[in-house]
């Protein structure tokens, strides 16, 4: 990712963000772009996880990292909060940015002790519609609440009565538009990797499904859509990208197996993490979205868009909000699979192209989130004046 440049800033904030582990996923990668932009704007990041395959691109950036558990459900999550308080105490952090669950209420009981005088502002972000309980309730306790779309922001407001809507905040991802663009071709040496690796797609139209395997990203009913297109004739091969859950190999086990009944060996293929997604993308013919559940924002349905990927989705959560903008066609009802094998078809036959104007910068969001936290920083700072 390359930063935006910002103007120099005069009063350096020492900000710490918490997250359950650093390996794949849009809160993840998220997470990497604010601090990239925090050590950009001459700020101090400090990223607080167990660690993963994100760390070293996050140190490489000039971040800080703390392993600690906080995303661990036991007793040791629980004998953070100690030192999560001494370590905001010691380091004078001035903001606390929980971005799931568990790490907010370890974040939100070290933080309560504290004087107001020294207590750093703390911010949640809703990533995802959470289920509705007391659990959840602690990401719409922040003295700022930021929502990654207007779909976030509303469950919010429809789910949870009791928050504060006026400290509700949308800001929408983006993506780096130097990187995100349409027009990008893999390098030579890539390419000839990829087919190494993947001689199945070569000459084929490919459709591809990008997430983790996990049972809501809708593998199975790209599983089906895949064989029908097969049936009608069409020669597609589908790409499922994406790492499996540990705690859940028996349910890509069962897709594998799936895969092999139906006879899909050489035209469903499975790729496990990249690192090098864009490439993958710009490679497909078609993107899919098939989550069940509504996602809050949909990351790789706008990287997709911005490479000029065509994405034809469940038109639902975020990934609607994305769609309506840069490819309103698109758009199919949840669960319709026929929809979505008739849209891929038009789609492969017609080209039709994303907006040109992607209206999704990275530099936009990461300007707003800092601009945030240098607020969040002014506001304490006047009220910790006017009390004493």
């Amino acid at each position: 990712m390359s930063a935006p440049n910002f103007a120099p800033n005069s009063q350096r904030l020492t900000v710490v963000q918490l997250l359950p582990a650093l390996d794949a996923g849009g809160v993840e990668r998220g997470t990497l772009e604010v601090a990239a932009a925090l050590v950009e704007r001459n700020h101090r990041s400090i990223v607080i996880s167990r660690g993963g395959r994100l760390l070293k691109p996050l140190l490489d950036q000039g971040s800080e990292h703390i392993t600690l558990p906080v995303g661990e459900k036991s007793l040791r999550s629980l004998l953070c909060r100690r030192r999560l308080r001494e370590l905001f105490t010691a380091e004078s952090v001035q903001v606390v940015h929980a971005r799931s669950r568990l790490p907010a209420w370890l974040a939100y009981s070290a933080l309560r002790p504290m004087s107001a005088a020294v207590r750093p502002s703390f911010v949640t972000t809703i990533h995802g519609f959470y289920s509705v309980n007391r659990y959840s309730a602690i990401m719409t306790r922040g003295d700022q609440v930021t929502a990654v779309s207007e779909s976030a922001k509303r469950y919010v407001e429809q789910n949870y009565p009791g928050a504060d809507a006026a400290a509700i905040e949308v800001i929408q991802r983006g993506v780096d538009t130097g990187l995100y663009r349409p027009g990008v071709v893999p390098p030579a040496g890539w390419l000839a990797d990829w087919f190494a690796s993947f001689p199945q797609l070569r000459g084929k139209q490919v459709i591809t499904l990008p997430g983790r395997i996990t049972r809501l990203k809708g593998h199975r009913a790209f599983i089906r859509v895949i064989a029908r297109l097969r049936r009608q004739g069409k020669d597609v091969a589908g790409l499922i990208v994406g790492g499996e859950d540990p705690r859940r190999r028996g349910y890509a086990e069962a897709l594998r197996a799936t895969v092999a009944e139906q006879q899909l060996g050489q035209h469903v293929l499975f790729t496990e993490n990249r690192d090098d997604l864009r490439y993958v993308l710009a490679m497909s013919d078609v993107v899919l979205s098939l989550s069940e559940k509504p996602e809050a924002f949909g990351r790789t349905v706008l990287e997709a868009l911005s490479l000029g990927i065509p994405v034809v989705g469940y038109a639902h959560g975020g990934v609607a909000e994305v769609l309506a903008q840069m490819f309103p066609a698109g758009g199919v009802g949840v669960g319709d699979e026929a929809a979505v094998a008739e849209k891929i078809a038009w789609v492969l036959r017609e080209r039709p192209q994303p907006v040109a104007e992607n209206p999704f910068k990275l530099s936009t969001s990461l300007s707003r989130e800092i601009a945030m936290y240098e607020r969040l920083h002014a506001r304490h700072t006047t009220q910790a004046s006017a009390a004493a």
